[in-house]
């Protein structure tokens, strides 16, 4: 198996993993229900294919290089790491329909390689090639995952 969503094997592991969960799965730490967390995993999938746009942060700017090489060092994502206000979910969300959002959004991206992602950079990180773009998405996902015992 890889640990990539443009790769077939890896796309199915990551949906398998998502699959596992049910509405009651139970959270290992954070505040967001499963729903919630289903909405938040949506939105930086958004921004990596180009349909949600947001501009550049000051502290992106300043800080994004070196939170980029964090995150994508082979380490496990530390609990609690601050998030774009613009990816947090506060309302309540439908278990289903956020699943089924997401598994389209993760089928979409992975399917659509390279080529489906934005030209543009990334609000926070900065320009990004195709492997980091996927890297941070797979490395998201999976935090998330684990985040609910998946």
């Amino acid at each position: 198996m890889t640990d990539s969503l443009f790769d077939a094997a890896g796309r199915a592991a990551i949906l398998a993993r998502l699959d596992r969960l049910r509405a009651d799965s139970p959270r290992q730490w954070g505040r967001m229900s499963i729903a919630q967390m289903f909405a938040h995993c949506q939105q930086p999938l958004r921004v990596a294919l180009g349909e949600l746009r947001l501009k550049r942060s000051l502290i992106g700017l300043l800080f994004g290089r070196i939170a980029k090489k964090k995150l994508l060092a082979p380490e496990p994502w530390k609990k609690g790491l601050p998030t774009a206000p613009e990816f947090k979910i506060a309302d309540q969300r439908n278990f289903e329909t956020e699943k089924a959002a997401l598994r389209n959004l993760i089928e979409r991206f992975g399917a659509g390689g390279p080529a489906a992602l934005t030209t543009l950079p990334h609000p926070f990180f900065g320009p990004l090639t195709a492997e980091e773009w996927q890297a941070l998405q797979w490395r998201h996902l999976d935090h998330h995952l684990r985040q609910f015992g998946a």
